[in-house]
């Protein structure tokens, strides 16, 4: 069994898949699902709000809206706890740079929400 899974989607419909990933909550209540999005040549993991009509990327510093992306729908999915970019066995590779480095998905408290981020792989 496939234990995940990446699904088209777009700000245009406001909802998304009834197995999408949610990770984390907006500091208003909205919930967050876990996403991926293309933005100047990267595949970067994105944080999807339906009750917003809204997915985001991070990218130099500031947060970019995106209009096409993809949703992450589990069969089986487990938050893994992790630091200072290292990452766990099984980690989920959200996208990558232009330059083929590897994004992991990841999340952490930020702000008042816990969001949906990317993680670059540290050596040990």
């Amino acid at each position: 069994m496939e234990a995940f899974r990446w699904v088209d989607s777009s700000i245009a419909y406001g909802s998304v898949p009834p197995t999408a990933l949610q990770g984390g909550m907006d500091g208003d209540g909205h919930p967050i699902y876990v996403g991926r999005a293309y933005h100047e040549g990267d595949l970067i993991p994105a944080k999807v709000i339906p009750g917003k009509n809204a997915a985001y990327v991070s990218h130099n510093g500031q947060e970019h809206l995106v209009e096409n992306f993809q949703v992450l729908c589990k069969q089986y999915f487990e938050w893994v706890q992790s630091h200072a970019g290292h990452l766990p066995p099984g980690a989920v590779q959200g996208g990558h740079t232009s330059e083929g480095e590897p994004l992991y998905i990841g999340r952490a408290y930020h702000e008042g929400s816990q969001t949906i981020g990317k993680v670059l792989n540290s050596p040990l």
